[in-house]
């Protein structure tokens, strides 16, 4: 059966770290208030907006099975905005069938009597942006945390009795060493998470820390940052320890427990239906992706104004959803199977990436499994550059 999954975007953190490129950014407290409000206001309007906006025909009657709030900092709301925004759901879309809630925390963010208020609205499932336990290395990013409080919040997390826990890492922050990624490793693994994903530190012009590095010059520590040799072998020893002890990868970047797999981040790599909601989230709903203005002022002014907060949508050709099909479902370990994008998007269609098929298989860059066809280990680390294959073909 088809499923729905909610995203709500709270694009606020207390503090905006260097290797950062998303649209978060700092926020006071009248900002907060205002985006709050704006985020109820699309919540409630949103079968209207959809309607008028020509998207998600259908899309209400499936059961929202999944929601997750990440941001940003979302804690930076408080326990009862997220109670209102909560509530606000669950009057537009029932909420009845809901089998995983998660919320983004940064360590610091989060004490006791928000972790049980929380817990009492429905979440069942932190993500917790620790990226490091060496403290040197999140000072030299502009973390506001300390690997003590990274410990402290999984701690009080069980305590409140959440029994779902992921933990994000970085591997290639700036001072980064083989030493300190192994102290990085165990002392993860000995807060024994359900839940493990491994990042790579993404040398690009959107943030700060990214366009220095690509200068060659030495402000927020580019310096420091280590080699796409380290990076390499850091990635490749996160495998071998987290497969060690349980863990199974199942995504390029993720590593879970048996059964504990993101349900919501699957919906992405899988082409299911997924609503956004807030200042630069995105939808699907199978067939069209759009997108919400960016900037959380504008977007409170459009819904303040009863105007739509959607500023991008495109309508996906056959071509592109079925590049989209090899391109997110290959980053499942599992892969994916050819012969279902043939009964979906039709037998021509489907034929045009043959070719391309055989020839990464041949190379060594894909590998059979059975029906399904899934990225060889060797292609893990440069999958960008073997996806881009099937958007030329």
């Amino acid at each position: 059966m088809q499923t729905l999954g909610v995203y709500i975007q709270i694009p606020f953190c207390a503090s905006k770290c260097s290797f950062c490129n998303f649209s978060s950014r700092v926020g006071k407290a009248a900002l907060l208030q205002k985006y709050s409000n704006a985020v109820e206001k699309e919540i409630a309007r949103l079968p209207q907006i959809l309607e008028a906006e020509g998207l998600a025909a259908g899309v209400f009657s499936l059961p929202v099975d999944t929601l997750y709030v990440g941001g940003g900092t979302p804690p930076l709301l408080g326990g009862a905005k997220l109670r209102r925004i909560w509530q606000g759901l669950a009057r537009t879309f029932g909420m009845k069938q809901v089998r995983e809630v998660t919320l983004e925390v940064t360590p610091g963010s989060a004490d006791d009597q928000f972790l049980a208020e929380i817990l009492e609205l429905g979440v069942n499932r932190l993500s917790i942006g620790a990226q490091s336990f060496s403290d040197r290395e999140l000072s030299a990013v502009g973390r506001l945390h300390s690997a003590h409080e990274t410990r402290e919040l999984v701690g009080g997390a069980r305590r409140a009795g959440c029994g779902n826990i992921s933990l994000d890492l970085i591997a290639g922050l700036p001072h980064q060493s083989e030493t300190s990624w192994q102290e990085t490793l165990r002392a993860a693994l000995d807060l024994a998470p359900e839940h493990v994903s491994v990042y790579i530190f993404e040398v690009d012009e959107k943030s700060r820390l990214g366009g220095e590095v690509l200068r060659h010059g030495t402000r927020y520590r580019a310096d420091a940052v280590p080699s796409e040799e380290f990076v390499t072998e850091a990635y490749n020893a996160a495998r071998r320890q987290l497969m060690d002890a349980g863990y199974a990868q199942y995504e390029i970047s993720n590593f879970a427990l048996p059964g504990c797999e993101s349900l919501h981040n699957r919906k992405y790599w899988r082409l299911d239906s997924y609503i956004g909601i807030g200042a630069g989230a995105h939808s699907f709903d199978g067939a069209h992706r759009w997108s919400n203005e960016v900037q959380p002022e504008i977007y409170a002014q459009r819904l303040d104004s009863g105007a739509s907060p959607v500023a991008e949508k495109n309508m996906l050709s056959v071509e592109e959803q079925l590049e989209e099909f090899f391109f997110l479902g290959l980053r499942e370990r599992a892969g994916v199977d050819p012969g279902l994008a043939r009964s979906r998007w039709g037998e021509g269609p489907a034929r045009r990436v043959d070719p391309v098929i055989a020839r990464l298989l041949r190379e060594g860059w894909l590998e059979k499994d059975g029906e399904r066809i899934r990225l060889a280990e060797q292609a893990l680390l440069i999958s960008n550059e073997v996806f881009q294959e099937f958007l030329a073909a």
